[in-house]
């Protein structure tokens, strides 16, 4: 079946005449992946006290088998199904948090941090592992960016640094995106974990949370600590799922959040029972798999074509605007950073979020726009955003996934140029 019969019929529940270009934000699931979610959903409504035994430990086996296979890991035991990325920062923060408190660590011992970390993150690290007694380790990414290589000698540079300025703090944890959130580009990861095993980091967390799906992951290769990724985001999986890695030797010692009936019998056996709640988005999994093999042939082809497309609209737009690419597009995943005429007037992020709310109730236009802003401050601050003036240039997060369509993106070039024209 070609492509756009595929979209008609798999995400006719979308809103008509709305511009979506924000799948990165929460993902889609298709029609078919939704009826499977149903299906789970109704079979544990029919007699709730037997599908809490075999069907329930089955359809979870079967899906963490197949993301096993997908990303590379020969040890099934070593996947966990996690309710979001979120969760599995989580998992981890409450260890380093207990790590202190028990004195296992020592205070002021470190964590390593991008200054573009996901809030969220930011915030579990504050609530769980500042406030036991961590310090922050701040490292700021350049952007824009015209490499990997300027981010791997800047952050080499920055541990470099470190240790001379530092040398008895020990970092304990390094928290590192494979695919920044906001400014949305690829890292070379794999590079940027030996960096951290060469300067001494303990441990090492990759939020993935936008990665599979976007980009090939092999959990050997990476050879992080913890690794975590979304499944609802670029899998198409239901809302919300994701799948945590974690290095044997680690397992023991970690926990679900939410202690349960199953606490004490391992990560694994915590995060299959935390108690009576609806579990058919995790089961519907391998659905969505096989809706990416039926419909790309592969999970590579489905990446490759969204990648290729979010190039091309990237690139229209910059033309159309007179601006330019945030990085290179072999950094851009199906995610890529445009950026915006200066004549928008966006000097902060709070500018930022006033213009992306026009585009959608004016425009009908959803994308997220970025404003470069410190770091730090969303850490330590309770304002939602910082009002620090760091770059007279704001951006455009723009996403391609298969049900968009190419007026989606002139309906954005077009907006912008009339709001542009405003200022004339």
């Amino acid at each position: 079946m070609e492509l756009q019969a595929v979209v008609a019929r798999e995400f006719s529940h979308h809103e008509p005449g709305v511009a979506r270009l924000n799948n990165g934000s929460f993902g889609s699931p298709p029609q078919c992946v939704l009826s499977n979610q149903t299906m789970w959903a109704q079979q544990w409504l029919q007699h709730p006290d037997a599908f809490c035994w075999e069907p329930l430990e089955k359809g979870f086996a079967a899906a963490r088998q197949q993301l096993a296979d997908l990303i590379h890991s020969p040890n099934v035991n070593e996947i966990v199904l996690l309710e979001n990325a979120t969760t599995g920062a989580g998992v981890v923060a409450l260890d380093v948090m207990w790590s202190f408190l028990e004195r296992r660590y020592e205070k002021g011992d470190s964590i390593l941090m991008f200054n573009s970390a996901y809030g969220a993150i930011k915030k579990v690290l504050k609530g769980y592992c500042f406030r036991a007694g961590a310090r922050l380790f701040e490292y700021k990414m350049p952007f824009p960016v015209s490499s990997n290589q300027e981010i791997l000698q800047s952050f080499e540079d920055a541990l470099r640094r470190e240790k001379k300025e530092n040398p008895s703090k020990v970092i304990r944890l390094a928290v590192i995106d494979h695919i920044v959130s906001m400014p949305s580009i690829i890292l070379p990861i794999r590079e940027l974990v030996q960096l951290c095993r060469a300067y001494g980091v303990e441990q090492i967390y990759v939020d993935a949370a936008h990665a599979i799906g976007n980009v090939d992951v092999n959990v050997q290769e990476i050879d992080a600590d913890y690794y975590v990724s979304n499944l609802h985001k670029w899998l198409f999986a239901p809302p919300v799922v994701a799948f945590f890695h974690c290095k044997p030797q680690h397992l023991s010692q970690l926990h679900h959040p939410l202690v349960s009936h199953n606490y004490g019998l391992g990560l694994v056996g915590e995060s299959y029972w935390v108690g009576t709640r609806d579990y058919s988005a995790f089961l519907a999994v391998p659905a969505a798999i096989k809706f990416v093999n039926d419909t790309a042939g592969d999970i590579k082809s489905y990446r490759d074509y969204n990648h290729r497309k979010v190039v091309e609209m990237a690139q229209m737009l910059v033309s159309a605007w007179g601006t330019h690419l945030g990085a290179p597009p072999e950094l851009f995943g199906s995610m890529a950073m445009v950026g915006l005429p200066a004549s928008l007037n966006i000097h902060s992020p709070e500018d930022a979020l006033r213009m992306r709310t026009r585009l959608r109730t004016e425009f009908q236009v959803e994308v997220p726009l970025y404003y470069p802003a410190e770091g730090v401050d969303e850490i330590f601050s309770d304002h939602r955003h910082s009002t620090t003036k760091t770059s007279s240039v704001a951006y455009a997060r723009i996403s391609h996934q298969i049900y968009n369509k190419l007026e989606e993106y002139y309906m954005l070039r077009d907006a912008v140029q009339a709001i542009a024209a405003e200022s004339t």
